[in-house]
């Protein structure tokens, strides 16, 4: 029988093997033997500790506490959460930037307040069944408790711009590599009100762009379409009315799985006929920019139905708006994109870096395997036929589990999104109002920004780039009978300074035990006492600074004794430092 030393170094080796083949990309055959193995090593390894401890306890089979993280979720520590603060600093300031206001709302409602907004996707909300006589859940986005709470105030006639950065949660399988969590921060900055046609929208495109360009996450794309053109674009292929939003959820895969595969979604899962399939995949497999949008204005077909003439005709508006905000080179009008949310009613976007897409998949190789011609001239160079295969996520052994997902399949997926939703409102007000009365709305547009994918793509980087894991400053060290009280005193003097400080909390501390905690902090500056120094009225001041040496960083020796300055000028000094600016805005660890 093997031991429960023998079967942990076998789950350890296991899954350094998974690893490795996750990362060479083997076959589904043994993959899926890797898998089988490690989980009966995981049951083995939990029925010998159960053994153990009923034996233990006379026969009373006692359970193991798992200590781990709910599904989904995840712990941040110090290090990460540095950086996370980062992200969310640039983030609420551009929201000040733009004017906007902060709002906070519960990270649960009412649970027929979340009901029938999110369409297909309203399977994922996080349900809390009766709790104290109200049936509740967890908010799946900050949008509709937004709505919520203008329609309560009765803020019918508001024009406000209004922000919230908080926790949202989906009961979605989680790929925690990539961002996609049950638990996840978002941050949303909305503008409601009349307004003139499209001035909210471009203001929240270029929003949205300068917040991307600040946080450094590389080269990105904000995609672009419109509801009225995609209704349209549905009524005239020959979409009956009441399959549009689940068809439009089917098109809004098109940035994951090629043609055919969106294709057989619609025609045999949710019962469209082929050939009006074949006609909408004439349209949606165009993107491009001002050109496209000339070309769709030319469609006759199209600009005789209403919705989508109303649609093409704002696209324009909006498209001469993006030029002011210099953004245009970021834009990508792509009718693929259809956001499967139920309450969008007019522009939707989302913004896409390199990591968005699954590895190995191309957007220009959605279509592929289709058939059909475009009815427009594409604007875009083909790509060569690429052959896609999907890889299927890992079946339950148990009824009770949920399937695992290959994280080496999945792409980060959207950073952000957002659109235009001018009847959430109105729909809570006419709600609350009750039957047959009418009440007023409030159009609203809006961004959702993903904290945890856009930590996901910075955070490699962060500590590629070396940078900061604390914001301490300064460690005062004291050499000899160790000076407590002047080290607080002195510590205190900075802190009031608005310069971070600390010190080690022994009576009498050697020296190097000082040094060793201050670089444990990284903190640029060990200001060092002394009994003589003192009387004088002087310390002792040493710049420290890091390196990457073989890709580790590493303290910089020096024999540099420090600098003496005097105790009054001590925070002067500190503050007209290249160290102390640099170092205060989390730059690289050294110049």
């Amino acid at each position: 029988m093997a031991t429960a030393e023998a079967l942990s170094e076998a789950i350890a080796q296991q899954s350094s093997l998974l690893v490795e083949l996750r990362k060479q990309q083997a076959d589904n055959a043994t993959m899926e033997e890797a898998k089988k193995k490690l989980g009966d090593l995981k049951r083995a390894q939990g029925q010998l500790l159960g053994a153990a401890g009923g034996a233990k306890d006379g026969g009373k089979k006692k359970e193991r506490l798992l200590l781990k993280t709910a599904k989904g979720t995840r712990d941040y520590g110090p290090t990460e959460m540095f950086c996370r603060e980062h992200i969310e600093r640039i983030v609420k300031d551009c929201f000040t930037t733009f004017g906007g206001s902060c709002l906070d709302t519960p990270v649960f409602e009412r649970k027929d307040i979340l009901a029938g907004k999110y369409g297909e996707d309203a399977k994922l909300i996080f349900d809390l069944k009766d709790q104290g006589g109200e049936e509740l859940a967890l908010r799946y986005d900050h949008t509709v408790p937004l709505a919520r709470y203008l329609a309560m105030n009765g803020a019918i006639n508001t024009q406000a711009k209004l922000w919230q950065v908080g926790k949202v949660y989906r009961r979605d399988n989680p790929v925690m590599s990539k961002g996609r969590m049950r638990e996840f921060s978002q941050a949303d900055f909305d503008i409601a009100g009349t307004w003139d046609s499209m001035i909210p929208d471009a203001e929240l495109i270029g929003l949205l762009c300068t917040i991307l360009t600040r946080l450094e996450v590389g080269e990105f794309i904000v995609k672009l379409n419109h509801r009225k053109i995609l209704d349209g674009i549905f009524e005239v292929c020959g979409v009956p009315a009441d399959k549009i939003r689940t068809i439009s959820s089917a098109v809004d895969k098109l940035d994951k799985l090629p043609w055919a595969e969106v294709k057989k979604e619609m025609s045999e899962e949710k019962g469209l006929e082929s050939a009006v399939a074949d006609k909408i995949g004439e349209y949606v497999k165009h993107k491009g920019g001002p050109l496209l949008l000339e070309q769709l204005l030319k469609d006759e077909t199209l600009m005789a139905n209403p919705s989508a003439k109303a649609g093409l005709q704002e696209m324009g508006t909006l498209f001469s708006y993006l030029e002011a905000y210099s953004v245009l080179d970021k834009i990508s009008f792509d009718m693929s994109l259809a956001r499967g949310l139920d309450y969008y009613t007019g522009i939707i976007y989302e913004a896409v870096v390199e990591a968005s897409a699954p590895p190995g998949f191309k957007a220009a190789n959605a279509f592929a395997s289709s058939s059909t011609q475009p009815s427009i001239p594409s604007t875009d160079t083909p790509a060569a036929p690429v052959a896609t295969s999907k890889k299927k996520s890992k079946k339950p052994v148990n009824a009770d589990e949920e399937e695992e997902v290959d994280e080496s399949s999945v792409g980060v997926g959207s950073i952000a999104a957002g659109g235009r939703y001018d009847n959430l409102v109105g729909m809570f007000a006419a709600a609350a109002a009750g039957e047959g009365k009418k009440a007023p709305g409030l159009p609203c547009v809006g961004v959702s920004i993903g904290m945890d994918r856009i930590f996901a793509i910075v955070w490699p980087k962060w500590v590629e780039r070396g940078m900061r894991s604390k914001e301490t400053m300064a460690y005062v060290m004291a050499a000899g009978d160790g000076l407590l009280k002047e080290r607080v005193r002195l510590v205190q003097t900075l802190r009031e300074a608005g310069i971070k400080s600390d010190f080690l909390f022994k009576n009498k501390p050697k020296l190097p035990a000082q040094f060793a905690a201050g670089e444990r902090d990284e903190a640029p500056f060990a200001i060092i006492l002394g009994g003589d120094e003192l009387k004088e009225g002087l310390v002792t001041v040493k710049e420290q600074r890091w390196e990457f040496v073989d890709g580790e960083k590493r303290k910089i020796q020096s024999d540099d004794k420090g600098t003496k300055v005097k105790r009054d000028e001590l925070v002067d000094w500190i503050k007209s430092t290249e160290t102390f600016k640099d170092w205060s805005f989390g730059k690289l660890i050294s110049s």
